[in-house]
């Protein structure tokens, strides 16, 4: 049977403009990193894209090297565009991104224009795509000029095999760098990807404060830090979680008694906030004006519709950011 979205996929989510631009992407998007790639079940992903579609989630974000193995989150995602997707293709933004080592030799890694042109050109073929929606250099290059970098990203647009570009991992000093070179090209720069979350805080140091002044947005990695924001560690460490895979981003050295103990602190308020932890962390990145979308990670179909409920509680009071605060600082 073929499938047929929600019609009221987009009565309850919420949207944002990314930056200053003209695109909005919801409050909260579904990251392809884990559990889409080649070692895992493909039926499963189905699922899960299919749910986050029904529920508003219009962007889904990949990368060359998702997987495990690299590239096969963009082929599995391909398949699932064309079995499930094809016809809405106008309502989706689909993003990937070049920067980490994808292959061989001197030539497929980092932000050379020979890369992340040979880059996105295969991530295309991949998805079965004609262009993405936003392209992303994943990481700064200390050796490669940024002028070179940007201007690879400005031919990525001007070509027609993206509509916009970020970056991401960029510290404040390189983004402003960054936006400079773009929009000397006139270059849709419309957001940037970092790692923020309660327990990783270091867009608040001065990034934050650059993509305002640049009207750029903010699309936040990791809000639940790798899971450790859930339900899922507040007792022990389950022998599905991340931090017992192989392949996993998360260790069992992450979650300390001292840790463990600040995010049963934390289930508390947001028990008292009637949210999951999972929501209430989600809420709290999204506390900034200034970010566009909470990018989350998903094993099963449940975890993408607790997620999305964050939606119903975004606000915070002063008193609830102090006890966080508070907790977090211990």
């Amino acid at each position: 049977m073929s499938y047929l979205p929600a019609p009221t996929r987009y009565d309850a989510m919420a949207y944002r403009r990314s930056g200053r631009s003209g695109l909005k992407l919801p409050v909260v998007s579904l990251g392809l990193w884990h559990n889409f790639g080649g070692v895992d079940s493909l039926e499963n992903a189905r699922e899960m894209i299919r749910r986050a579609f029904d529920l508003g989630i219009t962007h889904f974000d990949l990368a060359n090297n998702y997987g495990p193995p690299p590239g096969s989150a963009e082929e599995n995602f391909g398949r699932i565009l064309a079995q499930d997707l094809r016809s809405y293709r106008d309502e989706l933004v689909i993003s990937t991104k070049a920067g980490w080592q994808m292959w061989p030799g001197p030539y497929g890694d980092w932000g050379s224009r020979k890369y992340l042109v040979a880059s996105l050109d295969q991530s295309l073929k991949r998805m079965g795509l004609d262009y993405v929606d936003i392209f992303y250099h994943h990481r700064p290059d200390p050796e490669t000029p940024l002028e070179e970098t940007m201007g690879a990203l400005d031919y990525i647009v001007r070509s027609g095999r993206a509509l916009y570009v970020g970056i991401s991992s960029y510290n404040h000093e390189q983004t402003r760098k960054a936006a400079k070179i773009l929009k000397e090209l006139g270059t849709p720069f419309i957001i940037h990807q970092p790692k923020y979350n309660m327990f990783d805080r270091w867009i608040e140091n001065g990034l934050l404060k650059v993509l305002k002044q640049e009207g750029i947005g903010c699309i936040v990695f990791s809000p639940l830090a790798q899971g450790m924001l859930t339900n899922k560690y507040l007792k022990d460490i389950p022998a599905d979680s991340r931090a017992a895979k192989a392949h996993g981003f998360l260790s069992k050295e992450d979650i300390t008694p001292e840790r463990l103990k600040k995010i049963r602190k934390l289930n508390e308020i947001a028990r008292a906030r009637g949210q999951s932890l999972a929501q209430m962390a989600i809420a709290w990145t999204l506390r900034y004006p200034t970010i566009t979308s909470a990018l989350i990670g998903a094993s099963r179909v449940e975890q993408i519709e607790d997620c999305v409920a964050a939606i119903n509680n975004l606000e915070f009071s002063e008193k609830e950011l102090k006890e966080i605060e508070k907790i977090l600082a211990g």
